[in-house]
């Protein structure tokens, strides 16, 4: 059986799911050698406090963290890493992410030993012309040249790569996924039931619209031009809109501030993983409206989608292109702009709300966790 390793920062609830699916399939092995200590990862600053997410991580699949004295930095040889996973003998390495303490180092140790792969969802997006774009591209044309073979994640991702010197056949689809498993509903879960209820204990009735915002209450996300446009919105309105925001971070004061001043809006503060599924149908619809800069993906487009929930989405979303097909699973809008975003809004209606969630969960359906586990069983099978 051929096998992979996997060299990752630290347990995430969006990679761990794929190497237990790996592992329970059992067509290659795999190990996971992660580069951060466990007691390192808790602290989020984007929510701005101390994460312990509520569904497993470390179970179903094997792995390996640093020993607890060793510190790994770009300055320092990560020996215990390349001992490791010498010693795993695997017939290739994937990485995810170059930018970590460690991980440039170990790709350029491994590079022409054993196929090195890559996996990353960087975007030109936030790109700027001028000198110091041009030293940031021949620099990562450098490091990318470690690399034999990258996996994208969305057309945003395949153009950042063929950008910084990959070749296509050198590329290879493996879509961004979330758990769309975790997310789907079913009679035991009542997950569009519990849902209903607690719209009710928020004093949202059936006939409301809700739009709904989850994560980071912070700048790139832009939460409160999402709040400027609702309130712009119901000022002319006989019905307004209700706008629900689940998460923390630095703007959350701003948020509570605004919140507290408008009976339209509710807050929920931070709501941890297994909650979600419910959380996501509380709205009608999903919105980002992101300015970035950094919003490389958003994969809660992709989780709102799993719960049959249309998205909204600026065009600096990463996803955006890949997952917002305008009037069929959501509407996409022009970043940091409040007229384009109210314009998309507004294109939400009691009598499109079902077909464009009902087209969300048919789209979605090809972004999943299978489709990745395939591409890198497949691959392995040619490794070059």
């Amino acid at each position: 059986m051929k096998k992979l390793a996997i060299l990752a920062t630290h347990p995430i609830q969006y990679y761990a799911p794929v190497f237990r699916l790996i592992t329970g399939r059992g067509k290659i092995g795999l190990k996971v050698f992660y580069t951060k200590a466990p007691e390192a990862t808790l602290f989020d600053k984007g929510f701005g406090r101390k994460v312990e997410w509520d569904i497993p991580l470390l179970d179903g699949y094997e792995y390996e963290f640093p020993p607890p004295s060793q510190k790994l930095r770009r300055t320092q040889p990560v020996t215990s890493h390349k001992s490791l996973i010498t010693s795993y003998a695997p017939d290739a390495l994937l990485v995810f992410g170059w930018n970590f303490p460690g991980h440039l180092k170990l790709m350029r140790h491994f590079h022409g030993k054993i196929p090195v792969w890559f996996r990353g969802d960087s975007t030109l997006l936030d790109e700027k012309a001028g000198l110091k774009t041009l030293a940031r591209r021949l620099f990562l044309r450098w490091v990318y040249g470690h690399v034999d073979k990258a996996f994208y994640v969305g057309s945003n991702n395949k153009a950042y790569f063929l950008a910084h010197g990959l070749r296509e056949d050198q590329l290879v689809f493996s879509p961004h996924a979330i758990d769309n498993e975790r997310f789907a509903d079913s009679p035991e879960r009542a997950y569009e039931a519990r849902a209903k209820a607690w719209r009710t204990d928020l004093g949202l009735s059936e006939h409301d619209t809700v739009i709904l915002f989850a994560g980071k209450l912070e700048p790139k996300k832009d939460p409160l031009l999402l709040i400027e446009a609702v309130q712009g919105l119901n000022a002319g309105l006989s019905r307004p809109l209700k706008l629900v925001l689940v998460g923390t971070g630095v703007l959350e004061n701003a948020v509570r501030e605004k919140v507290s001043a408008d009976k339209n809006l509710r807050w929920l503060g931070f709501q941890n993983q297994s909650q979600m599924p419910v959380v996501y149908r509380l709205g009608d619809v999903y919105c980002l409206p992101s300015k970035g800069p950094g919003e490389t993906w958003g994969l809660a487009v992709n989780e709102a989608m799993a719960c049959s929930r249309p998205a909204i989405a600026s065009d600096r979303c990463g996803c955006a292109v890949d997952l917002i097909r305008d009037g069929e699973t959501g509407f996409s809008f022009k970043a940091n702009s409040l007229s384009s975003l109210q314009e998309a809004l507004q294109k939400i209606t009691a009598s499109n709300l079902e077909i464009l969630g009902r087209n969300a969960l048919g789209h979605i359906q090809d972004w999943s966790f299978s489709s990745q586990v395939l591409t890198f069983e497949n691959q392995l099978k040619t490794k070059n």
